[in-house]
């Protein structure tokens, strides 16, 4: 189902042009992005309305953080969420997740955020899952030596599948948990999505895995 256009869509994106990261010669830069660029950086694919987002800005306001969505008009509700909460550490690109390699730089993020992506449960449509081989490969390539990616879905067929392709493309798998809101020690770092609050009060279960690249 397509969103329909926001009203206002230019006047509202000027007022959050702040929360754009910026790109230099058609790619990701980092130092001009943010004020502080020392800090790690995690990046978030597919950051939806930015509720993980911006709560991971505020608790973590030692590292910088880059949120892809690629529905300019949820980006935007996104940015305007980060600004209503003041979040200095955090910035957003209007960017399709198949493309990243063109626009982001290698070895640049110490995390990688993946929360109740798509699961496309057919077979044929296997290649668009975010844990299919071919994107993993590219994740690969963003992640510096030792980097993690954090996955959360409450779909237990593509948590199965994605533990296969993590393992099959290198990845060391960690804290592997089929119930992550009744694992006490987990779920006391658990930032939820707005998704995850209305599907975990409906009784589904949260998968939650993490993914290190070795060094």
């Amino acid at each position: 189902m397509r969103l329909r256009p926001k009203k206002n869509r230019q006047k509202r994106l000027s007022e959050v042009e702040e929360y754009f990261a910026v790109l230099t010669d058609g790619r990701l830069d980092t130092e001009k992005s943010f004020d502080n660029k020392s800090n790690p950086i995690y990046l978030e694919l597919g950051c939806g309305k930015g509720e993980f987002a911006v709560r991971l800005s505020r608790k973590c306001q030692d590292v910088n953080i880059i949120a892809v969505e690629k529905v300019i008009d949820v980006v935007m509700m996104a940015m305007e969420k980060a600004k209503r909460e003041e979040c200095k550490n955090l910035k957003f690109l209007n960017l399709d997740i198949e493309k990243i390699l063109e626009f982001l730089p290698e070895k640049f993020a110490d995390r990688i955020y993946i929360n109740f992506c798509d699961p496309w449960p057919r077979k044929k449509h296997a290649k668009r899952r975010l844990t299919y081989p071919d994107y993993l490969e590219k994740y690969k390539k963003l992640l510096k030596n030792g980097g993690c990616i954090y996955f959360k879905t409450d779909n237990f067929n593509l948590f199965e599948y994605s533990l296969g392709t993590f393992a099959s493309s290198g990845f060391v798998l960690g804290n592997v948990c089929f119930d992550l809101h009744n694992d006490e020690i987990l779920n006391k770092e658990n930032i939820q999505t707005e998704y995850e609050k209305t599907f975990s009060a409906k009784g589904f279960r949260i998968n939650y895995l993490e993914a290190w690249l070795q060094e």
